[in-house]
């Protein structure tokens, strides 16, 4: 005797049959919404103003929920903390990654 096994996708928002399943993430968490192709496109027009002004982010494992402040200060604040210890640094571009870690270390 044969098994036939047959999965239907629910919208999850209205009930109705859906056709795909989305995935998204937000502040650390991954998510799935199964949606009908017109949820689909709904969900995807409201995102589109912060997709389109977001950065992509690397993927680096292990590293979930917020950053500490330390690891979120300000190209300012690094230049001054580094100044104020008599470190040398640009006053324009990019920090040097040596900087950046003896601030981090610093402020852990």
């Amino acid at each position: 005797m044969a098994t036939k096994t047959v999965v239907t996708l629910v919208d999850d928002l209205d009930g109705s049959d859906a056709d795909e399943t989305v995935a998204f993430a937000i502040d650390g968490t991954n998510y799935e919404i199964d949606l009908s192709a017109d949820n689909a496109a709904s969900f995807r027009a409201a995102l589109r103003p912060y997709v389109d002004a977001a950065r992509t982010a690397s993927r680096r494992g292990g590293r979930g929920g917020r950053r500490s402040s330390a690891t979120t200060a300000t190209s300012k604040e690094i230049r001054a903390w580094a100044e104020a210890n008599g470190i040398d640094v640009p006053a324009r571009g990019r920090i040097p990654a040596a900087v950046h870690e003896r601030y981090l270390a610093a402020n852990a």
